[in-house]
């Protein structure tokens, strides 16, 4: 008969992430919210775990430190890689990587594979905005934005351009608005045809540094795409299966704000930002050269819920949230910039790893 420990020890045994991989505590933290996603476990439930060997975990405290940027003390990040299941070793791991967060305050590049991803220049040339519709002129400010924080994100410089980043001429602005048109007049005939093709339910997981991922919209079951016949970099919510365009990753920028690198198949190196740098509700969200917007293209990642529901993308030059236009849930409705009204419906999205084929570099 197993004892107690192996019991516990088996909930992450072969699921944990590698603590080595963080740079920062940011990162840090969102690798402990990937050890609870691998557990499997509720709050109340590694509370329990962590009662029944005899540490102290209250739920809140769990909540708390999962929604900090900064390390947590010794004794409660102790007790709960224990309740998720870690052994001895693996603890000793964690407990080592937060000694020298808090000693250093960064770490160099970490043992995972995403190291050297995260640390990857952004390069292109410009793409020319989009002839959009003119965004809204009344904005619903966010409620609460996150306390302590800068209110611009930390400068950082770009590469030059790269010959391969693509180029918009505004002549042909029209034609791809005609073949929009017909892509969607299209989709909603096989949409009444076939019905509604949305994915079911998959487990929510965080950001982590480095990793390419798919952004996927817990209340639709969609994911972050462009539409490959037009070049405008507008995103949009589109099925899952195969490859979405362009693949994301995510770079941290310090102090709990991040950029959603891009890389297109056709373009190259981008950056996901907010329209032109607009800050009116309704503005779109588009994948574009990386440093043209500054504060536009870079977004807090906040946690939702108690076990996480979903994960806010909030824009850090206007604290509104990331969202499919008007709520929806229908397949390709557009993302766009938009109020934090408490309901949340359609503003949480999870961040789901993808393999990266060898082919890819």
């Amino acid at each position: 008969m197993e004892s107690r420990g192996e019991a516990q020890r088996m909930v992450v045994e072969g699921g944990a992430p590698d603590p080595r991989e963080a740079r920062s505590a940011p990162e840090f933290i969102a690798l402990l919210r990937v050890l609870k996603d691998a557990s499997g476990l509720t709050l109340r439930e590694l509370a329990r775990r962590a009662d029944a060997v005899g540490d102290v975990l209250p739920r809140s405290t769990i909540a708390n430190m999962l929604g900090r940027t900064s390390v947590p003390r010794e004794e409660l990040l102790a007790a709960f890689v224990r309740a998720c299941g870690c052994g001895p070793a693996e603890a000793a791991n964690w407990l080592a990587v937060r000694k020298e967060l808090t000693a250093r305050g960064q770490r160099a590049g970490g043992g995972g594979a995403g190291g050297s991803e995260a640390g990857a220049q952004d390069s292109g040339t410009a793409r020319d905005a989009p002839a959009g519709r003119a965004p809204e002129e009344s904005a619903e400010q966010a409620p609460e934005p996150p306390s302590e924080l800068p209110s611009e994100p930390p400068t950082v410089p770009d590469p030059a351009p790269s010959p391969a980043r693509r180029r918009r001429s505004r002549t042909v602005l029209a034609a791809v608005v005609s073949l929009v048109v017909l892509a969607a007049a299209a989709v909603a005939v096989v949409l009444l045809v076939q019905g509604d093709d949305r994915p079911g339910t998959a487990p929510v997981t965080g950001p982590v540094a480095g990793r390419t991922v798919q952004i996927r919209s817990v209340h639709s079951g969609f994911c972050l795409s462009e539409h490959r016949s037009t070049d405008s970099g507008r995103l949009y919510q589109l099925p899952c299966d195969g490859r979405t365009i362009p693949s994301f990753s995510l770079r941290p920028l310090g102090d709990g704000v991040w950029r959603l690198v891009t890389d297109h198949p056709d373009y190259g190196k981008g950056c996901t930002g907010v329209w032109n740098g607009t800050r009116e509700a309704g503005a779109s969200m588009q994948d574009q050269t990386c440093g043209s917007r500054g504060a536009a293209e870079a977004f807090w990642i906040e946690p939702v819920g108690r076990p996480v529901e979903g994960y806010r993308i909030r824009p850090a030059h206007t604290h509104l949230c990331v969202g499919a236009e008007a709520g929806s849930s229908r397949r390709d409705a557009e993302l766009v910039q938009m109020g934090c009204d408490g309901v949340d419906r359609g503003s949480l999205f999870s961040f789901d790893p993808v393999a990266v084929d060898a082919s890819d570099g």
